[in-house]
């Protein structure tokens, strides 16, 4: 007991709360988000300061399966089939003759893509260095066809490529068809020449000498310049003038800018099928006959009805 008189200390027991540690997630999910952040700035940088060739190339790469580049382009490798081509599958009767049929492929491998990009941005080279053919880059196009690359040589009204009504070639077009024979003469593919005119129309018609005549001598008279500046002669496997039927896109057949010529660097596959034609499965509607023209002796161009094709 306390002695009389004295009050007795009063306490005063706190308890102490400790809180648990959070721990450290939060600190790696900001980690993982800057660094992807920063990654990201870091592509669009390097791609604002690539050039249009590289950032093609690479939408290319990101647009190929995985399987398919790793195959090189092999369709056999995205097939559902243990044995390509063994036995019909009704889910994959089209993608087989897609297959078996080098007409209706319709992509190019990355491996031709690439090399069809070079040709180009090289004849593009060459147009820029020489002070005489810079501006008729805009004479040219470039696509990939079914069949390979297509060069356009289109016509102009200031620059015509050819004679009033003839097969006469340009100064221009020679020394442009002169830079192009060595790019082609590099590449392992056959080459296809076709001449093309507008529908404006001869006197006679076609009784005699006409668009035919004329987009077919406009072709040959390509192949001799590209022959006679160096180009291997046993790489041109077809020659052809369609005249006006074979109109571009988006245009009628009396639009002048048909009046042109088209280079087709052709697929491996393409050339062999025109080389064997049996090789074709075609459906037997779709198979005709040829018929072969002759011409009884040379024929002297008449005078056009108005201006040349």
């Amino acid at each position: 007991m306390s002695a009389p008189g004295k009050s007795r200390p009063i306490i005063i027991r706190r308890k102490k709360i400790v809180h648990a540690h959070h721990g450290g997630s939060w600190k790696i999910a900001l980690a993982d988000f800057m660094t992807a952040l920063m990654a990201l700035f870091l592509v669009m940088w390097i791609l604002s300061s690539s050039s249009p060739e590289t950032r093609e190339a690479i939408a290319d790469y990101f647009s190929t399966p995985l399987i398919t580049a790793l195959s090189n382009g092999d369709s056999q490798a995205i097939s559902s089939q243990v044995i390509p081509g063994g036995g019909p599958d009704p889910t994959s009767i089209e993608g087989e003759k897609a297959r078996l049929n080098p007409r209706m492929q319709h992509r190019p491998s990355e491996q031709q893509r690439r090399a069809f990009r070079e040709l180009q941005r090289r004849i593009e080279q060459a147009l820029l260095k020489n002070p005489d053919l810079k501006d008729l880059r805009k004479q040219l196009r470039f696509d990939i066809t079914q069949e390979g690359l297509r060069i356009q040589l289109l016509d102009n009204a200031k620059r015509p490529m050819f004679e009033l009504g003839s097969d006469d070639v340009a100064p221009y077009l020679r020394e442009l068809l002169r830079a192009m024979a060595p790019l082609l003469n590099d590449q392992p593919n056959a080459i296809s020449i076709s001449g093309h005119t507008d529908s404006l129309a001869y006197l006679n018609g076609r009784m005699g000498y006409s668009n035919w005549e004329l987009s077919a001598a406009r072709a040959n008279a390509s192949r001799r310049a590209l022959v006679a500046n160096g180009l291997d002669a046993d790489k041109l496997l077809r020659v052809a003038g369609l005249a006006d039927q074979v109109a571009m896109p988006g245009t009628t057949v009396d639009n002048p800018i048909n009046r042109r010529i088209e280079l087709v660097v052709l697929f491996p596959s393409v050339a062999e099928s025109i080389r064997h034609p049996g090789t074709l499965d075609l459906p037997a509607s779709q198979q005709t006959q040829a018929k072969d023209h002759m011409l009884a002796g040379p024929v002297t161009p008449p005078s056009r009805s108005t201006n040349t094709p």
